[in-house]
C-alpha cells in the first residue's frame, strides 16, 4: 500500500483521504490479522500446519480480490480485514511448520532465507507500485493489488505439495506417516536410518513426556511457561515499536516530508527497498555462528543511531536533509532486516514447547499484529503532530530492546526444539544432571559454543524408561514393506510428499517386492523425484 496511497488517482477515487483515514485503511489489515493469529493456534493444533497455510491462503486471496474490485472505502476496508485474517493465520503458523522441519544446525538459517522472501515480495511491491504509478488511469492502484492474489494462489498450491509437520503428527498419533515424513527430512526416504529413527525416538519421548503435564490450556501455559512467553511476545512486539512500518507502510510519506515529493518518493522508497532486500542475506550465514543475541543487539545500536539522525537532519531542514535522510533510512531499513527483522519470527516458535507451540506462537504473532496497528494507525497522524520527534520515539524502544535482549534473552543457536526445557529450566519433567545446569548457565552468556543438549542418551542419564515405566518410542516396524507394526483395517489419511512416499511404499507390499534398506532390511522409501520401476 506504500506506493498507492500517494498516487493521485487512488487519492481522486476515494476522494482524497484525510491522513487519518489513510492510516485507518491501513491499519486495518492489523486488525484482521490479530483476530486470526489469536485464534489460528488451537486451529493449527487441531487440523495440522500444513492444511491451516493452505486455508489462511485462501482467505488472503479472497481479502485481495475484494481490495482489487473496491467501489468504496467501505469495501476496501473490508477487503483489508478479510486479507489480514489470511496474513495473521500465514505469520503464525508458517514459522512453526519451519521450526518444527528444521535440523537444529540451520534452523536459524532457513527462517532468515524465510524473511528474505517475504522482504523480496515487498520489494518487487513497491517496484510495482512505481511502474504502475505511470498507468494514467486508476489501474495504477489497481493492478498492484490484483497481484497479491496471484502470490496468494501461488502459496495455496504449494500447501498441497508439502509434507505435514512430523512434529504435529507424532504429537497426533499419526506415527506411521511421521516416521515416513522424519525419514523423507533426515534419512534420505529410509525408515530404518539411524540418524531418523534417533529423531523420531526424541520428537515421540519429548510428546510423551509434555502429556505427563496434564492440561495444556492458556492458564497452564501462562503458569509453567511464563519466561518463555514474555520473551516470545516482546520479541514480536519490539519488532514493531522499533519503528520498521514507519518505513514499510509511509516511506514515500517520510521522503516527502524530506523533500522528495510525488513519483520521486515513490523511486526512493524502491530504491530503499532493494537495500532493504540485500540486507535479509548476510543473517543466513551469521545467525547460526554468532547466535541470535549478538545480532538483536548489534542492531538495536545500529538502528538506535541511524534513527536519531533521520530525526535531526528533519529537524534542522538544511539543503542535504533529502539526500542524508534517504542515507539513514536505507542504514536503518538495513539494520532491521540483519537482526529485528528476522529473529522474532525465528525466536518464538524455536523457545516454545511442542505442548504449546502453536498457541504461543498465536499470542507472540497477536502481539505483533497489535502493535502493528498502534503504529499504522498512529504514524500518519503523528507525522502531523509531533513531526521529526517520531522518529526519537523509536529510537527509545531501539534502547529498550537492547536492554532485554541484554539481560533477558537466552542464546538458542544450535539448540534442539526439544532440548529447550533444559535451557530455560521450566519443564516439570526435566531432570538435568549438574554437569547440564553448567552447560545451561554457559548458553544464557552472549555468546557460547552451543551443543546439542542431549539428556536422553549415554549411561547413567535420564531415559524415557525412567519418567514413563513401560514408555515406547521406537518408530513403527515395518511389515511385508509397509511401515508400522499395527494391523489395522483403515490406514490413516496420506498428506503431501509424506502420503505419497507412504503410499509408494505400501505398493511394494502389495506387489510382493521387498526393498532393502541400508542395512539389508525391509521398508526402505525412495528418494524424492526417483521414477518408479
Amino acid at each position: 500500500m506504500s506506493g498507492i496511497i500517494t498516487g493521485p488517482f487512488f487519492k481522486d477515487y476515494f476522494n482524497q483521504p484525510t491522513r487519518a483515514e489513510i492510516g485507518t485503511m491501513v491499519a486495518i489489515l492489523e486488525i484482521g490479522a490479530l483476530i486470526a493469529s489469536l485464534s489460528v493456534g488451537r486451529i493449527g493444533d487441531m487440523i495440522g500446519r500444513r492444511r491451516t497455510i493452505l486455508y489462511g491462503s485462501c482467505v488472503f486471496f479472497v481479502g485481495g480480490a475484494l481490495q482489487t474490485f473496491a467501489n468504496g472505502m467501505p469495501m476496501m476496508i473490508l477487503g483489508r480485514i478479510i486479507a489480514g485474517l489470511g496474513v495473521g493465520a500465514l505469520s503464525t503458523i508458517v514459522p512453526v511448520y519451519q521450526s518444527e522441519i528444521s535440523p537444529p544446525h540451520n534452523r536459524g538459517k532457513l527462517a532468515c532465507i524465510e524473511f528474505t522472501g517475504n522482504i523480496s515480495g515487498y520489494a518487487a511491491s513497491v517496484w510495482v507500485d512505481y511502474f504502475c504509478s505511470y498507468i494514467p488511469s486508476d489501474y495504477s492502484w489497481r493492478i498492484p493489488l490484483l497481484l497479491q492474489c496471484f502470490m496468494g494462489v501461488l502459496l495455496g498450491v504449494g500447501s498441497l505439495i508439502i509434507c505435514e509437520s512430523p512434529r504435529w503428527l507424532l504429537d497426533n498419533d499419526h506415527d506411521e506417516e511421521g516416521i515416513v515424513v522424519i525419514a523423507n527430512l533426515y534419512g534420505g526416504g529410509d525408515i530404518h536410518n539411524d540418524k531418523a529413527r534417533q529423531e523420531y525416538r526424541e520428537i515421540k519421548m519429548n510428546v510423551l513426556l509434555q502429556r505427563q503435564e496434564g492440561e495444556r490450556s492458556y492458564y497452564e501455559m501462562f503458569r509453567k511457561y511464563y519466561k518463555r512467553l514474555f520473551i516470545a511476545m516482546s520479541a514480536q512486539a519490539l519488532a514493531q515499536l522499533n519503528g520498521i512500518n514507519v518505513i514499510s507502510y509511509y516511506a514515500p510519506l517520510v521522503f516527502e516530508s524530506a523533500g522528495w515529493v510525488g513519483r520521486n518518493a515513490i523511486l526512493m522508497t524502491g530504491i530503499n527497498g532493494i537495500t532493504y532486500l540485500l540486507s535479509t542475506i548476510p543473517p543466513w550465514y551469521l545467525v547460526d555462528r554468532w547466535g541470535r543475541r549478538m545480532i538483536l543487539l548489534s542492531g538495536a545500536i545500529a538502528m538506535i543511531i541511524s534513527l536519531s539522525a533521520i530525526s535531526y537532519f528533519i529537524f534542522i531542514d538544511v539543503r542535504a536533509t533529502p539526500a542524508l535522510t534517504v542515507v539513514f533510512v536505507m542504514i536503518y531499513n538495513a539494520a532491521f532486516g540483519a537482526s529485528w527483522g528476522p529473529i522474532p519470527w525465528l525466536y518464538p516458535p524455536e523457545i516454545l514447547p511442542l505442548s504449546i507451540r502453536a498457541k504461543g506462537a498465536s499470542l507472540s504473532t497477536a502481539a505483533n499484529w497489535l502493535c502493528n496497528y498502534i503504529v499504522g494507525e498512529m504514524t500518519p497522524i503523528l507525522q502531523e503532530w509531533i513531526k521529526w520527534r517520531l522518529y526519537l520515539v523509536h529510537a527509545f524502544f531501539c534502547a529498550v530492546s537492547f536492554v532485554l535482549v541484554y539481560f533477558l534473552y537466552p542464546e538458542t543457536a544450535n539448540v534442539r526444539l526439544e532440548d529447550m526445557d533444559q535451557l530455560f529450566g521450566d519443564a516439570t519433567t526435566a531432570m538435568p544432571t549438574p554437569a547440564q545446569h553448567a552447560e545451561v548457565e554457559s548458553l544464557m552468556s552472549a555468546r557460547s559454543p552451543v551443543p546439542s543438549l542431549d539428556i536422553r542418551r549415554g549411561p547413567g542419564h535420564f531415559t524415557a524408561d525412567n519418567a514413563i515405566p513401560g514408555l515406547d518410542i521406537n518408530p513403527p516396524q515395518a511389515q511385508d514393506g509397509k511401515a508400522g507394526g499395527n494391523n489395522k483395517e483403515e490406514t490413516p489419511k496420506r498428506e503431501g510428499l509424506g502420503g505419497w512416499i507412504s503410499r509408494m511404499a505400501n505398493r511394494g507390499g502389495s506387489n510382493k517386492k521387498e526393498s532393502k534398506g541400508a542395512n539389508g532390511d525391509t521398508g526402505s522409501y525412495r528418494r524424492l523425484g526417483q521414477d518408479d520401476d
